[in-house]
């Protein structure tokens, strides 16, 4: 048996059935569907060989990498097959996405549907509350965490007591992980909550390759962002781009492991290469020549609307790469977060760059016609209660996602988490909400519920199980319209009921 045992929760260890915009659905609390109906629908756990997950989180991946590397005895495994290998372990490693349902669609879900806690943070919680996490941790088995949602335990300390957690790791891990995990299997002193500086952030020599495919075949071709959100921790770290050497063999590790889909994974994929904001085109075709040439769908991570709206032609070149027999279209998640000009200008002057703050909400339209045409489906994202929001804001926000109307994507509203520059703020609560605020969540909820059935037709079109899925997703969705509609989420509109006509407004440029 090995030394350390690598997981992380059920809404994590699933491929999300090949699309990952499923993947959002465990961040909603249970409601009128059965659990294990849902559950099975949306995040159905990733098949195995030999008792080993076929697929398994990236991070996991990487860390199980750097472990590997360091000589450490390590396997990766599902929550449900835990008792099998905590047996003899020393070290559990957890990958942390939620953990305290803070994230971006988790509260907005939690706010506007009332009804307990997301999947995932029932899910996270229940692996150290296992009977054999219980037995182990009695043996002395020591439990580190890490992950993107592992900053939440700065203001939830208490919850590190409460389940069993020797060590949280907050930040690029790479240079400290084989250390941390050597003195817990040897007993030494861990610290209770390590957060890595930017100033210690890996080179790129420092970060390993993935010896064992990720789900639904996401590896990363940088990391850090030039584009310096106050909000966004990201932009703390140094701006990193892989050779595509190195992006090739994660990418073999893929597709020889029998993944046939690619996420590239960046904060903003377009500039992959750049220094500045300008996307490099020559690059950036490379890239997507090889990733294409690797796997037969193609999507991305994160985009940025500006880079978008600056490269018209370059976005009309990648659809003709990555749509073609296998693929109709591709998501990303972008963020649009305000629709304000002058919130833009205080908070995220260089997201609209090359063009200007006061010009962000054109942006968005010009980016969101661009998408429409070349087949790019987005998971967009709003903040509100930033510090320095006005009622003016929200409003200039309102209109300009009812301006959007048309456009197929998700539109998912967040409200303010103190991170990057902004960490000594205060968050912001849902009893903080005013009535425009309020306003601006319905008019995305109905948007999103909107489009989510067009979404479903487009992933189970050609499927051999479509004709029995696809009614069991459409109840879901149903459920979750009434249980909004009885919260008061869903304010009866005039017309509803009466799909409108969705046709773009944007000239076409694909």
């Amino acid at each position: 048996m090995a030394d350390v045992v690598l997981t992380a929760d059920r809404t994590l260890m699933s491929n999300y059935r090949g699309k990952e915009f499923l993947g959002f659905a465990s961040t909603v609390p249970p409601n009128v569907v059965p659990d294990w109906f849902f559950e099975r629908l949306f995040f159905p756990y990733v098949r195995e060989r030999g008792g080993l997950p076929l697929e398994a989180p990236y991070g996991l991946r990487k860390i199980e990498a750097k472990l590997l590397e360091g000589g450490f005895d390590v396997v990766t495994v599902r929550p449900d097959r835990l008792k099998r290998w905590l047996r003899g372990a020393r070290a559990l490693g957890v990958h942390a996405m939620d953990p305290f349902g803070v994230g971006p669609s988790s509260s907005t879900f939690s706010r506007l549907l009332k009804s307990g806690e997301p999947y995932l943070v029932k899910h996270f919680k229940a692996i150290f509350q296992s009977p054999e996490v219980r037995r182990a941790k009695a043996d002395g088995l020591r439990i580190i965490v890490g992950g993107p949602g592992a900053w939440q335990f700065r203001y939830w300390p208490e919850a590190q007591e409460e389940l069993g957690i020797d060590c949280v790791i907050d930040g690029e891990a790479e240079l400290v992980l084989v250390d941390l995990f050597r003195r817990a299997i040897e007993g030494g002193e861990l610290p209770r909550f390590l957060e890595v500086p930017p100033s210690m952030a890996p080179s790129l020599d420092d970060i390993p390759e993935i010896r064992n495919p990720s789900i639904n075949g996401l590896i990363e071709i940088g990391r850090g962002c030039p584009r310096g959100c106050a909000f966004c921790s990201v932009t703390l770290r140094p701006l990193r781009w892989y050779p595509l050497e190195k992006i090739d063999r994660e990418l073999r590790v893929n597709s020889e492991g029998g993944v046939d889909g690619c996420i590239l994974h960046g904060e903003d994929v377009l500039l992959y290469g750049a220094r500045g904001v300008i996307p490099e085109g020559d690059k950036v075709l490379a890239l997507h020549r090889l990733a294409k040439s690797r796997a037969r769908g193609l999507g991305w991570s994160h985009a940025s609307m500006a880079a978008i709206a600056a490269a018209p032609k370059l976005m009309e070149e990648l659809s003709e790469i990555i749509i073609d027999g296998d693929q109709r279209w591709w998501g990303a998640e972008i963020g649009i977060e305000t629709g304000s000009p002058e919130l833009a200008a205080k908070v995220m002057p260089a997201k609209a760059r090359p063009f200007k703050p006061e010009e962000w909400p054109e942006v968005v339209k010009s980016a969101a016609g661009i998408m429409a045409d070349c087949g790019l489906v987005p998971a967009c994202t709003l903040i509100t209660g930033l510090p320095e929001e006005t009622e003016d804001d929200v409003i200039k926000t309102i209109e300009l996602i009812e301006d959007l109307k048309w456009f197929k994507s998700l539109i998912v509203p967040l409200f303010f988490v103190p991170m990057g520059r902004l960490k000594g703020e205060d968050w912001f609560k849902a009893e903080q909400m005013t009535a425009s605020q309020i306003e601006l969540f319905l008019i995305c909820l109905r948007h999103d519920l909107r489009w989510a059935k067009a979404f479903m037709d487009d992933y189970l079109k050609g499927k051999p199980y479509a004709p029995l899925l696809k009614p069991l997703y459409k109840i879901v969705i149903w459920a979750t319209e009434r249980r909004a509609r009885k919260e008061g989420a869903l304010l009866k509109a005039p017309g509803e009921g009466v799909r409108p006509p969705i046709e773009a407004t944007a000239p076409r440029r694909c």
